[in-house]
């Protein structure tokens, strides 16, 4: 008496005949090739463009990844095929399944990408398609598949495979994104020169922007200014009141509040303000940038010391591809400024630029975006800072948690330096 053959694909192949075709039967292994065929269009689209235009090595890897998934994704479509209509293949069961699996797991991932994003169509379209795959994977579930190796094995592979990608990515993408990269600007003071008549006087000032980090930097503002500062001497200990006066006092400035016992600091005067790099340049891994300014006073001049400053606004070039920043328009010649801006006592230039992400996904799925950067200026001192949002949306105050992670995002960075102090008697006692 013969022994009825074991359930699953392997057995009918034994049996010499194929599972029973039922209207219902044929309709799902079409569905499922119609789901997996979508999936590796849809994901080797993105790798492509990672593998070719990602701005880090691991989003090129990413990108090699989802084409790896795309390729089994239609591997897989071509085994459900064969393992429902066909059987030439013994393992194409094993082959769908694993085909299934993969898509199920990367769409999820794509998921949780795309939701971050503003795309209303590719977030249907990753829903759609994860649910699909998913219901892909029970489908072919169904099917009896026979799974060659041991379960405790599978089990043992699985998991430490799962360790193995965790492990690799907390060390090679967590770790190194929270990094913090930020370069370091120094002032340098020179001797200061008389001019030809003897009415004058310049100092100057050398200023270095040095990057340490393995990651370049563009260029969204940088501004150098000097303030002048008068700072008579009291004969006697002032008193406790006098400091607070001079802590409220000096809250309100762009300048260090200076607190001593005899001097008697007076809140600084603009000097001297201007840029000392081109905005939308850049500076490369561990390179450095140097230029020499001068500031001019005359030899009458009030102040009894004058105080330097250097400021940048900087840009991580591994999280954000930045296209040239122009200057856009001021704040006084009645063109549209945020009201944040207008608020201000200061005066802005106002620059801008278009921004685009260091990855196709998040390039597809988000809204455009445009780096506004702003350099105020007054009598109390200047600032250069940026900030990344979309086209409209410049005149919106971001809570400061939403600051911090733009911040994050696009590795925004605002080195300063200063005071750097030079006192101005020596030069004084000369006239």
């Amino acid at each position: 008496m013969s022994t009825p053959p074991k359930s699953g694909f392997c057995s009918y192949l034994r049996a010499g005949r194929a599972p029973a075709k039922t209207q219902r039967s044929r309709t799902t292994p079409v569905l499922i090739l119609l789901v997996l065929v979508l999936t590796a269009v849809y994901l080797g689209r993105f790798g492509i463009e990672n593998l070719n235009d990602a701005l880090t090595f691991m989003g090129r890897v990413t990108g090699a990844g989802l084409i790896v998934v795309s390729i089994t994704a239609l591997l897989g479509g071509a085994a459900v095929m064969d393992y429902w209509f066909r059987g030439s293949f013994p393992h194409s069961g094993i082959v769908a399944l694993a085909g299934t699996v993969a898509a199920a797991l990367t769409n999820l991932m794509v998921l949780l990408e795309v939701a971050n994003g503003d795309s209303r169509y590719y977030l249907a379209a990753s829903i759609l398609l994860t649910a699909g795959s998913v219901w892909a994977v029970f489908a072919v579930g169904r099917m009896s598949v026979e799974i060659p190796a041991p379960k405790r094995l599978a089990v043992a592979v699985l998991a430490s495979t799962a360790f193995a990608i965790a492990n690799f990515g907390y060390q090679n993408l967590y770790q190194p994104y929270q990094h913090g990269a930020r370069p370091v600007i120094k002032l340098a003071v020179g001797k200061h020169e008389l001019s030809m008549d003897g009415k004058s006087f310049a100092v100057p000032v050398d200023i270095t922007l040095e990057n340490n980090s393995d990651v370049g930097f563009y260029v969204m503002g940088a501004e150098f200014h000097a303030m002048g500062q008068k700072v008579p001497v009291s004969k006697h200990d002032r008193l406790r009141q006098q400091w607070r006066d001079d802590a409220t006092r000096w809250s309100n400035t762009q300048e260090r509040s200076p607190l001593s016992r005899r001097e008697v600091h007076q809140i600084g005067e603009l000097v001297a303000a201007q840029p000392w790099m081109i905005p939308g340049g850049w500076i490369e891994a561990s390179d450095s940038f140097a230029i020499r300014t001068v500031v001019q006073l005359p030899m009458d001049t009030p102040y009894d010391q004058v105080a330097f400053y250097a400021s940048a606004s900087l840009a991580r070039k591994d999280r954000l591809d930045l296209e040239t920043v122009q200057f856009a328009r001021d704040s006084w010649s009645g063109g549209k400024v945020p009201q944040w801006v207008k608020k201000q006592d200061f005066d802005s230039l106002i620059y801008s630029g278009r921004v685009h992400e260091n990855n196709s996904i998040n390039e597809r799925t988000m809204d455009p975006r445009f780096v506004s950067v702003y350099w105020g200026f007054g009598t109390q001192g200047a600032f250069v800072s940026s900030s990344v949002t979309r086209k409209g949306e410049e005149d919106r105050i971001l809570p400061k948690a939403r600051i911090r992670e733009m911040n994050n995002r696009y590795g925004l960075v605002d080195p300063a330096t200063g005071p750097i102090q030079r006192s101005l008697w020596d030069i004084k006692s000369r006239r």
